[in-house]
């Protein structure tokens, strides 16, 4: 079963240096890169943990505890949709607008609202945690709010790029090539 959210499509990947939006259907929410290793790998251990659970629920329901079956199979069910949810974190794009995927929270900017999608220098968080380092940031700069008020959309540390500097680059600059061809100038 082909998962569309896990892997960037092949036509960005495929297509030539000159073409900046190589894809036909541009209405269509797409993420212009792939999902790091460490947001992968810890997809995977969920959905190793979350085998191990639902093993467990059967174990429960043949020994007749059907509701403490349904518990422990409602925490299995959480557990996957915890590690599909990781997976689809990141940043989207389509002819409409710019998509910023989180794990609890997704917001949607319109092309009209955007200023400009830049790459800045500046102190980032170290896969998310509250330690920083110096490195790179892809920030969105919006009409309705103060540059500051955005956090940034992509890092050169976070879970998608840690230790690939040049997937940050082809990510930032494939979606400064949306941000220059719908955004506001």
């Amino acid at each position: 079963m082909p998962l569309p959210f896990l892997t960037a499509d092949r036509a960005f990947e495929a297509a030539e240096d000159d073409v900046a939006l190589p894809f036909e259907d541009r209405d269509r929410w797409r993420r212009p890169y792939r999902p790091g290793p460490w947001r992968v790998g810890v997809a995977a251990l969920l959905l190793l943990l979350a085998s191990y659970v639902l093993f467990a629920a059967v174990v429960i329901a043949l020994t007749g505890s059907v509701s403490e079956a349904g518990v422990v199979f409602g925490i299995a069910l959480a557990v996957i949709a915890g590690a599909l949810r990781m997976l689809r974190a990141g940043v989207w794009v389509s002819a409409r607008g710019l998509r910023h995927v989180g794990f609890l929270a997704t917001r949607t900017v319109p092309w009209d609202r955007v200023v400009t999608v830049r790459t800045v220098q500046q102190p980032v968080r170290w896969l998310g945690l509250p330690r920083t380092v110096q490195g790179q940031a892809l920030l969105l700069v919006r009409t309705d709010r103060p540059a500051n008020a955005v956090p940034p959309l992509l890092t050169t540390h976070n879970a998608d790029f840690l230790a690939r500097g040049e997937a940050f680059d082809r990510a930032a600059d494939s979606i400064e090539a949306w941000g220059e061809e719908y955004g506001r100038s």
